[in-house]
């Protein structure tokens, strides 16, 4: 009944507004000190107005220091198995930045998702092996929203610390711009391809007590729901895909609402 009810209120809401009110939020300063708590997206902590931990730097940091992430892995399990991969299509900063990119006006690139599987390979090595074997956070030095976060801001609030930008800094700002770049044309590429946050919740949106389902017999295979998705996938054809981040603009575009938000049990 509370996810039927939740899946109620996403719909009479726009998500645009819910992302930059998420984007706020995890970056207000309003609540000092939460630092400990994890976001239920990807957000960089070093963000110097930051007010939560990124939960792929805080996997890292257990990494490194050779311990197990058991509370980390515990909390993303909780979102994953309760809402699937939501918190990307509702919460997450940099799923919201690539949402607007994409609706500038340019000649659009159409990727299969076939090559989703990229972004558990980047879980697993990047997020998990190098830094491993290393001991450096090594997807955290990296990723580009770390460097929009908190590279940038860093080196625009303190001119002291800009002798200090060498060959990485200005590495990942190539990486961020390409990225930023490819979003204008691609839609979600980052989220579909790289995002290894992404990869840990798209492991539960077959199981999760909150479900998308079609009706079959209403579905027309318009695709209708594919031209409005954000990542760009025909929901008719697997409605729990591990790349859907239940953004619900498939549930508002279909013409003959045969796709819906409800819980698991029905």
């Amino acid at each position: 009944m509370m996810l039927n009810r939740l899946a109620g209120l996403l719909l009479k809401v726009r998500r645009w507004v819910v992302q930059l009110a998420a984007f706020g939020l995890w970056n207000s300063l309003l609540f000092p000190g939460l630092k400990a708590l994890p976001c239920p997206a990807l957000n960089c902590y070093g963000c110097p107005f930051a007010v939560v931990a990124c939960p792929i730097g805080t996997l890292q940091h257990f990494i490194v220091i050779r311990e197990a992430p058991f509370y980390m892995l515990g909390v993303l399990g909780i979102i994953g198995a309760l809402v699937g991969r939501i918190s990307c299509g509702w919460l997450c900063p940099f799923g919201f930045l690539q949402d607007l990119l994409y609706k500038l006006k340019a000649p659009k690139l159409r990727l299969s998702n076939r090559f989703g599987w990229l972004r558990y390979a980047v879980l697993v090595v990047l997020v998990g092996l190098i830094p491993f074997f290393t001991l450096e956070p090594w997807f955290c030095k990296l990723c580009p929203t770390g460097t929009l976060e908190a590279g940038i801001p860093w080196l625009a609030l303190r001119p002291d610390l800009r002798h200090l930008a060498g060959w990485l800094f200005w590495s990942k700002v190539g990486i961020l711009v390409f990225f930023l770049a490819w979003m204008v044309f691609t839609r979600r590429p980052f989220c579909r391809f790289v995002c290894p946050l992404g990869a840990i919740y798209s492991l539960f949106n077959r199981f999760s007590a909150l479900q998308l389902r079609v009706d079959e017999s209403a579905c027309a295979r318009c695709d209708r729901c594919q031209e409005v998705c954000s990542m760009d996938i025909r929901v008719y054809e697997n409605p729990q895909s591990g790349q859907c981040v239940r953004c619900l603009e498939c549930v508002r575009a279909c013409p003959k609402g045969a796709v819906r938000l409800a819980g698991a049990e029905e």
